[in-house]
């Protein structure tokens, strides 16, 4: 009888895709995935490094594995992902963890697995240039599942200040552009209505072989071409590279979503310098123009966080001022935590107070949802298309689904099924939520 093997996932989208892919090594590896940890052999936690309290939820989550393996004496528990990469040694410390597997090891974790039983613990971590699970057929859970994610990047060459992916999981590269295709084209052959492209820097895809020279306008046009009844998305899209060849290319494409996730981090020049994100915050503000005029339903979300080491009241006006400017649909606003390694860590002093991070944080949260509402009440009385993706939270009364521009709208059951692509119509907002009527 094959092992179970139940796996969480914290942190971004790109950890989704991850797990999916653990799971598919895993079952062609005689593993049987499963959804329930009470079923499970083998516990796999993928975990997030980019903020601290990403990582204070794995150390709590793993003082509650701790008992849970001490009444199922039987059950293995692996770390895996950045968190794994960055603090290996101190993981196997715990009492609840038998082993530990970086971003570039995955199709190793059946052999650490069995290696288990031999010796008590084993590590993983070593990084792999080469490494881009290419052509590995994710593994999806649920036999009704419409959306798919599909990895075209992996690691990062920006090296921004604060961040710590380029450490976790190395050097920029890119999958080949047929495997690409090939793992779009089951999704499309299995009934997927939607399938999002991901990297940490998606829009610098660029793959060479002796037939052709494949960079990211190219590959989504031969994505959207080949699934032209999917929606096809992408995230996360680095500022530096949004070339006017791809705004074009998303505005010539029905089925290329009409949305934009463009992370600004900061509005003040001297910050972004800091941070060493590439960019003025007038090139931002040139690209913001571009896709506006290019793609005028274009749906616009960032990431935005205060705080950061030299930020001055004045600096943290300019970014509520460029907020103001950019009118986003929505936004993931943070407050600075340092991570240990980084650039910032090293060279620069974390010199704004915590209260007055959270007073920023706060202000930003403000001014966002004020705007969310704004832009929200503008689609009163518009019919916007929906893929419905299943009830809503609140009340099995209501079904639930997003625009192209990753919006989400909730309106009544009229018996439509999930995957149905349906037109609403827009009665009512929130800064969080349309409200509507099935109009079809």
């Amino acid at each position: 009888m094959s092992k179970k093997v139940y796996i969480e996932t914290y942190g971004c989208q790109m950890n989704v895709a991850d797990s999916e892919t653990v799971a598919a090594i895993m079952q062609s590896n005689s593993f049987t995935p499963v959804t329930k940890i009470s079923e499970a052999d083998i516990i796999i936690i993928n975990t997030c490094s980019v903020r601290d309290n990403a990582e204070q939820k794995i150390w709590h989550r793993l003082d509650f594995l701790k008992g849970f393996k001490k009444r199922n004496k039987h059950v293995k528990v692996g770390i895996i992902g950045c968190m794994a990469q960055r603090v290996a040694d101190k993981l196997l410390e715990h009492e609840a963890v038998d082993f530990v597997a970086g971003p570039d090891a995955y199709r190793a974790i059946p052999e650490l697995v069995n290696e288990t039983d031999i010796k008590a613990s084993h590590i993983n971590t070593n990084l792999d240039i080469e490494e881009t699970y290419s052509g590995i057929v994710q593994y999806k859970y649920g036999e009704n599942a419409i959306s798919g994610f599909v990895p075209i990047t992996r690691g990062c060459n920006n090296f921004c200040s604060y961040c710590i992916v380029p450490y976790t999981r190395g050097r920029e590269r890119s999958s080949s552009y047929t495997d690409i295709i090939n793992e779009v084209a089951d999704l499309r052959d299995k009934g997927y209505k939607e399938i999002t492209l991901l990297g940490q820097n998606v829009n610098s895809y660029y793959f060479e072989n002796r037939d052709k020279k494949v960079d990211f306008p190219t590959l989504i046009k031969m994505v959207a071409e080949i699934a032209p009844e999917m929606r096809i998305r992408f995230t996360t899209s680095h500022p530096k590279d949004i070339s006017d060849e791809l705004i074009e290319v998303i505005a010539q494409y029905d089925n290329i979503c009409n949305h934009i996730h463009l992370p600004v981090q900061s509005g003040s020049n001297k910050v972004l310098k800091l941070m060493n994100r590439k960019y003025t915050r007038e090139w931002y503000l040139e690209r913001i123009q571009k896709i506006k005029s290019t793609i005028p339903d274009c749906g616009l979300s960032s990431d935005i966080f205060c705080g950061f080491s030299g930020e001055t009241e004045t600096e943290f006006l300019e970014t509520l001022d460029l907020m103001n400017i950019v009118e986003y649909d929505s936004a993931f606003l943070f407050k600075y935590s340092v991570r240990p390694d980084t650039a910032a860590a090293k060279n620069l002093i974390d010199d704004v107070s915590e209260q007055e991070k959270i007073e920023r944080l706060n202000r930003l949260i403000e001014l966002q949802n004020q705007i969310s509402l704004k832009k929200n009440k503008a689609d009163i009385g518009k019919t916007l298309e929906v893929l419905v993706e299943g009830f809503s939270k609140r009340s099995k009364d209501y079904l639930f689904g997003r625009t192209q521009q990753s919006k989400v709208v909730v309106f009544a059951d009229n018996n439509f099924k999930v995957g149905s692509f349906i037109n609403v119509k827009i009665t009512d907002v929130s800064s969080a939520t349309l409200k509507g009527i099935a109009i079809n």
